[in-house]
């Protein structure tokens, strides 16, 4: 291994200590692959492709400190609001069909009721007449 990667890891490693301690220099102190690159001052795609290994040491570190990452609880939080409004949207929902179900129960009674006031109106032989002037 050249001494370019052999810093790259050195950097890498002292990147996730400072990470892992809450003590971040040169990042937002996310525990993330993009952090950790910033905080090791080397290009993402560096960690991701060529320094596989520490990138998963990186999760593996996080784990075992039983840390959630920022990005994860972050998700979590959003997961649980979503769920909630989720409920709260079906709940609502079932309110609407119940009383579209007694809207057309009441609309039913409606028609019915004019249906035989048209009827009766029909049968008692009056005749309405609109006289014009005379």
């Amino acid at each position: 291994m050249n001494d370019d990667r052999t810093a790259e890891r050195k950097n890498i490693r002292a990147a996730m200590d400072r990470l892992l301690a809450g003590t971040p220099l040169r990042s937002d102190g996310a525990l993330t692959v993009v952090s950790l690159a910033v905080e090791a001052d080397i290009k993402r795609h560096a960690l991701t492709h060529r320094h596989t290994d520490l990138k998963d040491e990186f999760y593996a570190r996080i784990r075992a400190q039983d840390q959630v990452p920022d990005s994860e609880r972050k998700l979590r939080q959003e997961l649980k609001e979503t769920r909630e409004r989720l409920a709260e949207v079906r709940a609502e929902n079932k309110q609407i069909k119940a009383e579209a179900k007694v809207l057309a129960r009441i609309i039913n009674v409606l028609e019915l009721e004019n249906d035989q006031l048209k009827g009766r109106q029909g049968r008692t032989g009056t005749v309405t007449s609109l006289s014009g002037p005379r």
